[in-house]
Order: C-alpha cells, then structure tokens, then sequence
C-alpha cells in the first residue's frame, strides 16, 4: 500500500459566527475575512507539515485545486508543489486537483506540470478533475460543458506530452494552432495521472477505460460508499476484459490517531465536524449547478445525500462511525482501513491528518503515531 499525505489547507483563523451569516463559505464568503498576516503564517505551517513527512517515511505528498473559499487555500497548487520540490529530495509530489474545464487554454496546465516534472527530476503525479459545482461559479465557465471540456482538455495535455511539436490541435472547445510544448516532461512518457472522484458513473468508466487505467480515488465519503464505488471501477474494468491492479484503487479520507478511541474523538471531534459543517457549507445550486452532471449521476449524489442524518449538521459521532472519517487508536484505525482494503485491494490511501481547525500540535501528534504504529502494519 502507498501512502500519500494529504493537505487541504484550510483557513483556520476564521470567524465562524460572521461567516455564518452568509449563504455559503464558498464563492461569496467576503475576503475581508481573510488576514494575510494570518494566512501567510497558516501556509509556513502547513508547508513545513507536509515537509516533514518525507522523514516520516511517505510516499507522496498531496495537495489540491480550489478557488474562492476558506476551505482550501490552494487556488494554485503548482506554486505549493514547487515549494515542496525545493524542501524535499525523494518523496513523490501529487498535484491532485488541477480543474481541467475551468481553464482557457489547456496547454498552460501542460506546461505547468511538465516544469514540476523537470524540477523534481520525475517526482511528479499528476491529478485530473472537472472541479466541484462552486468553481464554476468562481471562473463563470459554463457547467453544462463540463464533461466535454474535461475529455478535450485532457486528450490535449496528453498529445501535447507525447507528440513531437508543433502540431494543431481543432477541438469543439479548444482550438490551438501551434501545440510545441517547452519544456517536455521528465517522466517517459508522462508523469501518471491519477482521479480524484466523489463516484461519478462517467468518471468511473472513463477512468478504468483500458486506454487509460487510471488510478481512482474516491474522497470524503462514507466507508461504505467508497467500497462500493471502488468496486464498481473493478467491475468496470473487468467488463473491459482485465483485472484491475490495487494501486488503481484509491481512497482519500480525514485521519486521526491517539492513544485510545476516546482520547481520539475527544481531541479531533470538533476540528472534523467544522470541515464538514463549516468549510464545506455551501448552497445546493453552487454544488451542482445545472447541466454540471448527468441524470444518473444526479440520483446517485441525492440518494447518498438523502442517507446521510442532518444533511447540513453532521456530528463527530456520525462522521466517524460511518467510517467518513477514520479516527481512533492505532488498533482501530488500522483495522478501519484493512477492512476497506480487504474488501477492495485498496492500493493507494490518501491521509489527511490536518483537517478544519485542527491544530498544528495534534495533527502532528497524529501522523507521528499514525507513521510509528500504523503505516508499517498497512505496508506489510
């Protein structure tokens, strides 16, 4: 099993109770509640956190695409990637969120990507996604073209990674005349792509095509869930005629370890339920806005919204118990794991061990013992 230590970087200095009294912490959160003095300490923090995992033995190093919210402060991940090339020697670099339809020109995410290669010398994975519903309202492309614009874009950046230039490239949505990519990428014959997915029947298809066989990984859902929509890419691949592989199974997840269950809840109870209840608050529309998803797909997310008690209130208690997040002792967080795992041939897990407010003491407390008392049992 690989280990990819993952990071939202939230804003943790935010005032709940003003932000509150807006419809959403996304899109039109004002920015007056945001402190540079502030968020300029969160990000040395969270970067010397994420650098530090190379000590401890992991794989990877994750971080994301988000534009406009409190949620996450990456809005340019490539420029934290770039930070955590020039800190670290060995460990892999995974830019899991690049939102392929938002932008207006693919090749600048090309570019983007084949300069992280070059700089970490071939440490690089790349991530591949649509972008949630809220980054269409921050970047006013139109959601109704979001799968169309996903395929084209990646077919793009692909061709431009491994096709001698200059050659045209005449899509519905992109339209370059001189497609010469400077520089190339390090890796032969592209860094690997990986999918972050909340189960989309599309992106599962699409993902385990025999084309492609990229990695998918399922993010925030409950233990339950992710099972199922793991198993569904295995299907999904067997339908294609081959037997997927473990390290095509992901699964991203808040984790928190401490001495007991407990000492476990008490400690990360709080923190994960304002990253669920607070970070992520958003209205329906910015969501999924219209046209954004498909009507299967659409009766998929409701019936899983529909089981999930509160809708806009869950409890530490139901977040953990539906095994959304993993937090407990060593003993139970391995075993929550090894149950999906088992159930799945789940290859890659995705730990994020600093989520909503928690705070840099016990995020790190927790990945320490999770390193220590976790990890190897999980490796061997």
């Amino acid at each position: 099993m690989k280990f990819v230590s993952f990071h939202l970087m939230p804003y943790r200095p935010l005032d709940f109770e003003e932000a509150a009294k807006h419809r959403s912490t996304w899109v039109v959160l004002p920015n007056k509640l945001y402190d540079p003095v502030k968020g300029a300490d969160e990000y040395a923090a969270y970067i010397d956190f994420l650098v530090d995992c190379e000590r401890l033995g992991f794989d990877a190093l994750g971080v994301n695409e988000h534009h406009q919210n409190a949620y996450g402060m990456m809005p340019a991940p490539n420029l934290i990637a770039s930070a955590l090339i020039q800190r670290t020697k060995t460990i892999k670099i995974a830019v899991l969120g690049r939102a392929l339809p938002i932008v207006s020109n693919p090749i600048f995410i090309a570019e983007e990507y084949a300069m992280l290669d070059n700089l970490s010398r071939g440490r690089l994975i790349c991530g591949f996604v649509r972008g949630i519903g809220a980054e269409y309202h921050s970047s006013g492309v139109n959601p109704y073209f979001s799968h169309e614009r996903f395929h084209e874009a990646h077919d793009l950046i692909v061709k431009a990674w491994t096709q001698p230039g200059p050659f045209p490239f005449d899509g519905q949505h992109y339209n370059i005349r001189y497609v010469n990519l400077w520089p190339r990428p390090y890796q032969t014959p592209h860094p690997p792509i990986w999918i972050p997915s909340q189960g989309s029947t599309e992106t599962v298809i699409w993902a385990a095509d025999p084309s492609r066989k990229y990695p998918f990984l399922v993010t925030f859902s409950p233990a339950d869930l992710v099972v199922r929509y793991l198993n569904t890419y295995r299907d999904q691949a067997r339908k294609f005629g081959y037997e997927a592989e473990s390290g095509q199974f992901g699964w991203a997840c808040p984790v928190y370890v401490a001495e007991t269950d407990e000492k476990a809840r008490q400690e990360a109870g709080r923190a994960v339920e304002t990253l669920f209840n607070n970070y992520l608050r958003m209205t329906m529309e910015m969501l999924v806005p219209p046209g954004y998803t498909s009507q299967t797909s659409m009766k998929n997310f409701f019936k899983m919204r529909t089981a999930i008690p509160g809708r806009g209130a869950m409890t530490a208690d139901y977040l953990i118990d539906s095994g959304t997040a993993v937090i407990g002792s060593p003993k139970t967080v391995r075993a929550k794991i090894e149950e999906v795992r088992d159930k799945t041939g789940l290859g890659i897990l995705l730990p994020m061990f600093q989520f909503g407010i928690l705070s840099d003491e016990l995020a790190r407390r927790s990945i320490e013992m999770f390193a220590s008392e976790v990890m190897p049992q999980l490796r061997g």
